[in-house]
């Protein structure tokens, strides 16, 4: 009641004739609008809606602008009818009245369909408004329900004649309308349906206007309308466009308006302008060779269109690229009303400042736009770089020349287009080569269509190129050519080695010229810092004067971001003047004190910005560790310094990897005078909860015992090992492999007192008993395990026999925790193993006795006991010759008798692990056996796969006779039954050939025709083990071999062709060049295994319920894991367009094992290829809505239900990477997605999370 008599109160001053109590009281409403609980009775809404709308037409501009204002939470506080009668008036208003009223108007009309407060009110509104906005464009009434009547071509006619005939609507009017008509179909176009083909019918006379502003906003109104158009509407509209742009008989003016209209459809609709693309691409090359030489706006528009084509459209644009390209490259230099006769090639740099500053004034005409038509093929050239990386070949031989020689351009704007085009091919070049080896200079014929040779041939021309863009007076112009050389260096490193002095010049220039903007020297520096890093020091000692001057200039200069640039290429700097302590050869000595002072200054400087002082710090570090033997005079003032920084908890971290620097000099400085202070500052950090300075305080411990052991005392030591025994734990196991290396160096100094490993024993050892039995123990952290115990029993006054004891105790079954993990056991016999190795060959032996002794005993109470026993032997035999005890083989193999098969599978495993001991005694006892005991071949040939897998990592070679009877025995074993057979003797097989390739390729190879099904899989399997990550003499067999395997996907057993998907999955993985030859046949084939196939879907009766089987799915599933690694290690040869619809769509509608990769494949896809993506994201948002919105049973069980929330996170994660690229929000069902996920509290929870991960 309060709030309407307040209400009453302002209105009653609203209509008063003083405008400033007018003013102060629609200010007072706003703000009473504004507050939460405002609420109106149904009377006094009438009342304020009529008031509000008449201070609109206000006299005074200031009154009629806060009116507007409060539209936006007025329509939120009224009721539907309310809102329908305003925005009925402000239509009259804007048909009707004159133009200082009629703008406010369409302000307040544009308020309220932004601010609508819900769907329904919305849909009425539309309802209300759209006829008189059709009414206001074309100047003719027309019921929409009448409308429909009428054929599509006829309604044209119709509104046309009426849109000639009719001079009722000005101009204003029109556009007024286009613009709110624009606003509506963006926010509200699908909720139009019943009204799109009025709308168009209404928009597409509107092309033909004799008024630029009108054709104007209709291009951007049925832009606005087509990406909610049905697909027949969506033809129609685009039929009569590409229908008008052929009409070669029409106006200049209207050719450009129908250019931008289909290239603003593509954009609007994306893949779904696709199917014109026939019609229009030929007439706008067409339009681009034969317009008029003053028609530069006609070619700009046509470069643009086919632009967005190419980046919308990028599947259907394929066969068009060629034409594109030759345009582009054609109307990149396109210039008639400048002839350039000077600017030819040449080697001559010497060229006089004045002569090169002249260039900017040769030619100016403030009326030639011909560099319109030149940006616009920049940019189109572009879009094709980044939409078709599998061109780059091509891309190299034609493009890349003449954008280097575009570098000369006049104007510098489109200069700074062409540096980014070329830097966009450059890039391209990084993204698709990333990863892989770097070329054979003996393999020319793959050479040739290499891009990174291809730009390793341009280099040259490159660089005579940009130093005369590096002479211009323009600093933008300096800045693009930085920008280009240190993308250059990035994509390819050690390429400018013979070119460093003639980039000199321009370097100094740009540090030392007066009018270098901060800027430009942060890109000059950036630049010098990347070719400091990437090429050999050598290189650069003819130059270091010329460098280190501006360098050491630089790092005085007031602005931050300069300053801690010109300390980062300091400390770049240091490594090239100095690269080895023995010494290069050059005299360094001139360049220690200038560098040392000018680091100085700003390290002890305080007041500083912290990207400056951390800069500092590491530079010092650099500069001490390098140059501290020609430094002994001022250590004592510098390194006081450093310490002080250590106690500042910005600087700290920063500091700590200073000192792991210093300390790892080869100089051995004498660091006496702040020794004890920085160990007890680094004691003291190890109970710090930042995880990343426990980490580099660790290293630099380590670092520090290592180099000064002798001078830091024993309670020091003691100390650091109690603080390292609380850092030991699965928790966090990268932090507890440097704890445990840093417990070793203390143990394994020889200068360590035995108090030291004392309290080792007392405080660490039982972490590391804990430790052993985590089932998470892996990699770094148990390799640090193994080397504490080796340390441990050789440090003072440890018995080995209670060491060993301990070791074994943790693998006994606890009440409270149960059995020891698997995992866990083999930890424990490594630790075992290397705690034998370390004490001796006595305790060893004795150890081994008592393992075997454990071995006989017959109760099956011991056989926890049994399974660790036979892991120990395993570990011991592999490290030492076990053959001096007497038949522990027989031993062993008896235990395959066990009714564990926990037990069954150590005993294997123990068993080829003595055997890499001793081959000789052992082989062939193991080949004997898998002839004569059937029963027990299987776990034989694990044996046997131990010995192989031993033999190829360490690269040893089996005797001729061992290899004879092992092959036979394998492929013998090829037709197998059992998977699991097939699948050893495949990694066997692998395993040989990287030892024998020139034997077991071609053996493997005949297989690969072999009627039985099973041995064409096993082979190709066993090429898939045979492809390993490091170099190998394999390798050259491989390369002439590997297609008859990888062929084999298009054979008629799905095992076999599953083989062959997963060959080739490694062979993309580890060695991408065997294969990219032969990717144009492979992909077709590789994306057909994607397609789910009725013939591999079988239904199983189960009696009282029936059961279907899918066949296909582990084969769809490794397809799409395939394509997920190619494109990683073969972008280029991957067309993302033909992929994704329909292979990747179906993957997304497929089952929970293939939609995972799918999703990774999509978030990769859309990081790589976002305009591919782009094209066809609105086909890709129904899977991924259904995926999200999928809702288990109520009574499905936990597994479905986790499988559930794993799926909805996938998808989730794969929108989040959808959403980030530009351009998604021209696909209003991506908006609607987005819009669903945000009503949902766990989606929205779930997608937040991810984001931010």
């Amino acid at each position: 009641m309060a709030a309407n008599l307040t209400i009453t109160g302002i209105l009653e001053k609203m209509t008063g004739k003083d405008k400033d109590y007018r003013y102060m009281a629609t200010s007072d409403l706003l703000n009473e609008l504004n507050k939460e609980g405002f609420k109106l009775d149904v009377e006094l809404e009438g009342k304020l809606s009529n008031i509000v709308l008449q201070q609109l037409d206000d006299v005074a501009g200031d009154v009629s602008g806060l009116a507007v204002k409060c539209l936006a939470p007025l329509v939120k506080k009224i009721h539907e009818q309310q809102v329908l009668d305003m925005t009925n008036k402000l239509c009259d208003k804007l048909l009707n009245l004159k133009d200082q009223h009629r703008d406010i108007a369409s302000i307040a009309m544009k308020t309220i369909v932004a601010e609508v407060p819900s769907l329904s009110v919305a849909q009425s509104v539309l309802v209300s408004i759209t006829p008189k906005l059709i009414q206001g464009i074309t100047g003719t009434v027309m019921h929409i329900s009448s409308f429909y009547r009428f054929g599509f071509t006829l309604k044209l006619n119709i509104l046309v004649v009426y849109g000639y005939c009719s001079q009722g609507m000005s101009t204003e009017i029109k556009c007024e309308c286009l613009d709110i008509l624009c606003d509506v179909l963006h926010k509200y176009g699908n909720l139009m349906a019943s009204d799109h083909e009025p709308l168009l019918a209404a928009l597409l006379p509107q092309l033909s206007s004799n008024q630029a502003t009108v054709r104007k906003k209709t291009v951007s109104c049925i832009a606005s309308l087509a990406s909610s158009l049905s697909d027949d509407l969506l033809a129609k509209a685009t039929g009569e466009v590409v229908r008008l742009l052929k009409n070669r008989a029409s106006k200049s003016e209207m050719a450009r308006t129908n250019i931008q209209m289909s290239g603003a459809l593509s954009r609007a609709v994306g893949y779904r302008f696709g199917p014109h693309l026939g019609d229009t691409v030929p007439v706008l090359i067409n339009y681009c060779t034969s317009a008029s030489e003053n028609d530069e706006e006609l070619r700009e528009y046509s470069l643009q269109a086919l632009e967005s084509f190419l980046l919308r459209c990028p599947r259907d644009i394929s066969s068009y690229c060629d034409e594109i390209l030759h345009l582009t490259l054609e109307f990149l230099s396109y210039d008639p009303n400048f002839t350039d006769n000077m600017e030819e090639d040449t080697d001559d740099e010497s060229h006089e400042e004045e002569e090169d500053d002249e260039s900017e004034n040769e030619y100016t005409d403030d009326e030639d736009v011909s560099w319109k038509v030149r940006r616009a093929a920049a940019k189109c050239l572009a879009g094709l770089i980044v939409s078709r990386p599998e061109l780059l070949g091509k891309l190299y031989e034609e493009a890349c020349p003449k954008l280097i020689d575009r570098f000369k351009e006049r104007e510098e704007n489109v200069k700074m287009d062409v540096f980014n085009t070329f830097i966009a091919l450059l890039r391209q070049t990084g993204n698709v080569t990333k990863g892989q080896m770097e070329f054979e200079e003996s393999r020319q014929d793959f050479l040739i269509t290499y891009p990174r040779w291809l730009l390793k041939q341009e280099v040259p021309k490159i660089v005579r190129s940009i130093n005369r863009q590096l002479r211009e007076k323009s600093v933008k112009t300096k800045v693009g050519a930085f920008s280009v050389l240190k993308e250059l260096v990035v994509v390819l490193p050690d390429c400018l080695a013979e070119h460093i002095g003639s980039l000199i010049p321009g370097f100094e220039k740009a540090l030392c010229d007066k009018s270098s903007t901060s800027n430009l020297k942060i890109e000059a520096l950036t630049f010098t810092r990347l070719i400091l890093a990437s090429h050999a020091p050598p290189v650069f000692h003819p130059y270091i004067k010329a460098i280190s001057a501006p360098v050491i200039s630089a790092v005085g200069e007031r602005y931050y971001k300069v300053t801690a640039e010109a300390l980062r290429v300091c400390g770049e700097l240091v490594r090239v003047v100095r690269p080895n302590i023995e010494g290069s050869g050059f005299d360094f000595k001139p360049y220690v004190h200038p560098i040392y002072n000018a680091i100085m200054a700003r390290l002890a400087n305080q007041d500083q910005d912290q990207e400056v002082k951390e800069s500092a710090i590491t530079c010092m570090g650099l500069v001490v560790s390098t140059f501290g033997d020609y430094l002994r005079g001022e250590l004592p003032a510098c390194l006081p310094v450093l310490v002080d920084r250590m106690g500042n908890e910005i600087t700290r971290l920063t500091a700590v990897k200073a000192f792991a620097v210093i300390a790892a000099s080869p100089l051995h400085l004498d660091l006496s005078c702040v020794l004890e202070h920085v160990i007890s500052e680094l004691t003291a950090f190890l109970r710090k909860a930042n995880r990343a300075l426990r980490q580099a305080t660790l290293g630099t411990l380590n670092t520090l015992i290592v180099a000064y052991g002798d001078k830091i005392g024993s309670a020091a030591c003691e100390v650091i090992v109690i603080e390292l025994s609380t850092l030991i734990s699965d928790f966090d196991l990268h932090m507890t492999a440097l704890a445990l290396e840093l417990c070793c160096t203390l143990m394994s100094d020889s200068r360590s007192t035995p108090n030291v490993g004392l309290t080792v024993r007392n405080k660490v050892l039982p972490q590391a008993l804990t430790l052993v039995k985590s089932s998470l123990l892996q990699g770094q952290a148990l390799l640090a395990l193994r080397n504490f115990f080796a340390a441990l029993v050789s440090s003072a006054n440890t018995s080995f026999d209670a060491l060993l004891e301990s070791l074994l105790s943790t693998a006994k079954p606890s009440p409270q925790a149960g059995g020891v993990a698997k995992q866990a056991l083999f930890s424990i016999a490594q630790c075992v193993a290397v705690l034998c190795l370390a004490a001796g060959d006595k305790k060893c032996s004795s150890t081994v006795n008592m393992l075997t002794d454990i071995l006989k005993d017959d109760s099956s109470t011991s056989s926890a006991k049994q399974h660790l026993a036979l892991l120990c032997l395993g570990e011991i035999g592999r490290r030492k010759d076990l053959s001096s005890h007497v038949q522990i083989e027989s031993i062993i193999i008896e235990s395959f008798q066990s009714p564990f098969e926990e037990i069954k599978s150590a005993a294997s495993y123990a068993l080829g692990n003595i055997a890499v001991g001793n081959l000789q005694k052992y082989l062939p006892f193991i080949l004997d056996k898998i002839d004569n005991q059937q029963k027990k071949q299987y776990l034989l040939l694990h044996s046997l796969k131990e010995v192989i897998v031993r033999q190829s990592v360490d690269r040893s070679d089996f005797q001729e006779s061992s290899v004879e009877k092992i092959l036979n025995l394998l492929f013998n074993h090829c037709e197998s039954e059992e998977e699991g057979v097939r699948n050893v003797v495949a990694e066997c097989l692998g395993k040989i050939a990287l030892i024998e390739p020139q034997k077991l390729v071609p053996a493997l190879k005949d297989r690969t025709t072999y009627p039985a099904a099973f041995t064409r899989a096993t082979v190709v399997i066993g090429v898939k083990y045979a492809i390993v990550e490091r170099p190998g003499k394999i390798d050259a067999i491989l390369q002439s071999e590997i297609s008859s395997f990888l062929m084999l996907i298009k054979d008629q057993d799905r095992h076999v062709r599953r083989a062959a998907v997963l060959a080739l999955n490694t062979a993309a993985h580890n060695k991408p060049n065997l294969i990219k030859g032969l990717l144009p046949e492979l992909l077709p084939l590789l994306y057909d295994q994607t397609i789910i196939k009725q013939e591999l879907i079988r239904t199983v009766d189960l009696g009282p319920f029936k059961h279907t089987v899918d066949d296909g799915l582990e084969l769809r599933k490794a397809a799409f894991e395939c394509v997920d690694t190619l494109l990683d290690s073969c972008l280029d040869q991957v067309n993302p367009s033909s992929f994704i619809v329909p292979y990747l769509k179906s993957g997304l509608e497929d089952h929970y094992d293939v939609k995972m990769p799918c999703h990774l494949i999509l978030s990769k896809l859309a990081d790589k290829c976002p305009s591919a993506v782009l094209a066809v994201l609105d086909s890709l948002v129904d899977p991924l809505q259904k995926t999200v919105s999928f809702r288990p049973k109520q009574d499905a069980v936990k597994q479905e239900v986790d499988r559930n929330e794993d799926m909805v996170r996938s998808a989730l994660r794969a929108i989040a990477s959808l959403n980030r690229i530009s351009g998604g929000d021209c696909s209003h069902k991506f908006k609607n997605l987005m819009n669903e996920i945000g009503k949902s509290q766990t989606l929205w929870d779930n997608y937040c999370s991810i984001r931010n991960e």
